[in-house]
């Protein structure tokens, strides 16, 4: 098998006809052995009758129905396990990822990379997402000491070698390009032209991707707890200097006007610091507890081809 292309689906009924076509299109023209897998993550359409109308026509299109929404990144990680191609190209399916471009990252690939990520140039999402998006890969950047590029996201070509490293990777918490970004290997970006959502709106509300960004720093960085001990440090040293200062002064006869006002700033300020990061602690136990009872991070319903 040459190519393999991997899209996770979620209420994407009326896309997936067209986004099977355009695929089938670009990639005819690079070889004819390829497959498309399409993973429904178990969305509330009839997205998987689509996909087993047109499985049944189509022997190159493999459908996958995972028994319960488990999420884009476990239905890419569903569709990783079965593909076959020497080459994988994993993309969104609600076409802002355009098909027409993998024949672009197909030739960057064979020229001598193991992996080449789709940049998009010129985003089509709406600026409040831009700008959060940008934001937060600096910071994640900084926690995580990688380089992170709000312009790269799933989007991209990888190397069978690629995708069977990142096969070995146990982690529960899975996000794609960041494990892609880890493993390694020789790896390049080009731009592409990047669309408007074809129908619909992105399932990812802002409550999401909060989550989302909370979970991939406590997943992917210690850093936090790092920054923690450090302002643990710093509000020791601060009470430290105070005592010496309030010693000095009653060893001078200077006499205080007595008050509770910093004292009980400084008490409440410190078990507000000691609680956020016992809940840190916390959160990152609950993690490791997550790892170790090993469940899948997919379950397969139903397939077809």
């Amino acid at each position: 098998m040459k190519i393999s292309i991997v899209s996770p689906v979620y209420k994407a009924e009326k896309i997936i006809p067209i986004l099977v076509e355009r695929i089938e299109k670009a990639v005819s023209k690079i070889t004819n052995d390829f497959e498309i897998i399409l993973v429904e993550d178990c969305g509330p359409d009839d997205s998987w009758a689509v996909i087993e109308k047109i499985s049944t026509i189509k022997p190159n299109v493999i459908g996958i129905k995972l028994s319960r929404n488990f999420g884009q990144h476990n239905a890419i990680t569903a569709g990783l396990d079965y593909a076959k191609g020497d080459w994988i190209v994993v993309m969104d399916c609600d076409l802002q990822d355009q098909p027409e471009e993998i024949e672009k990252l197909y030739n960057k690939g064979i020229a001598g990379f193991d992996i080449v990520f789709a940049r998009r140039a010129k985003r089509q999402d709406a600026f409040f997402k831009r700008t959060n998006s940008k934001i937060f890969y600096k910071l994640f950047s900084y926690l995580t000491d990688t380089e992170q590029d709000s312009s790269v996201s799933n989007f991209g070509i990888y190397k069978k070698n690629v995708i069977d490293s990142i096969k070995l990777m146990g982690d529960d918490f899975r996000v794609f390009p960041i494990l892609i970004q880890w493993v390694g290997f020789n790896k390049c970006y080009i731009d592409v032209d990047h669309s408007s959502r074809y129908e619909g709106k992105s399932t990812y509300s802002t409550i999401k991707l909060l989550k989302l960004a909370f979970d991939m720093i406590i997943s992917f960085s210690e850093k936090p707890m790092l920054l923690g001990m450090k302002l643990g440090i710093i509000v020791s040293l601060f009470s430290v200097i105070l005592s010496m200062y309030y010693l000095i002064c009653y060893l001078s006869g200077i006499i205080l006007v007595p008050g509770y006002a910093s004292l009980s700033i400084l008490i409440t300020f410190s078990t507000g610091l000691i609680i956020t990061f016992l809940g840190l602690v916390g959160l990152y136990i609950g993690k490791i507890s997550i790892q170790v009872k090993e469940r899948p991070k997919y379950i397969i319903k139903s397939k077809i081809n």
